[in-house]
């Protein structure tokens, strides 16, 4: 039986409230929270880094996508429906596609400058 844990809970020490009849001391003050945690700057820059990377990355992919015929016009999902090749091949969509990328990339650079002041 000496393996198995106590089910008593050690003694605690008394308490250190003052004594009823000893009205002269103060009570200890609460103690104050911990300040917030600062995130390094090294880690906020690496993070501000690779954002901007991916967002210039798939703006540029996007940007391009639509006038490549290799990914755009021998696509095996517009090979598989052609109603759906009939549609993409239109100028219109290619161009608001291209504009999602030019989009991702402004808002890439915009992140990328607005940071630079800090």
């Amino acid at each position: 039986m000496s393996q198995q844990p106590e089910l008593i809970s050690p003694s605690l020490p008394e308490s250190p409230a003052p004594e009823p009849g000893n009205a002269s001391s103060v009570p200890p003050a609460p103690p104050s929270p911990a300040p917030p945690q600062r995130i390094p700057r090294w880690l906020v820059r690496a993070e501000l880094f690779l954002r901007v990377l991916l967002r210039m990355y798939i703006g540029l992919a996007v940007f391009y996508a639509p006038w490549s015929s290799l990914f755009w016009d021998q696509n095996p999902l517009f090979v598989q429906y052609p109603t759906l090749s009939i549609f993409a091949a239109n100028g219109a969509v290619r161009g608001i596609v291209s504009g999602l990328g030019l989009l991702n990339l402004w808002i890439a650079f915009q992140d990328a400058i607005r940071f630079r002041g800090r």
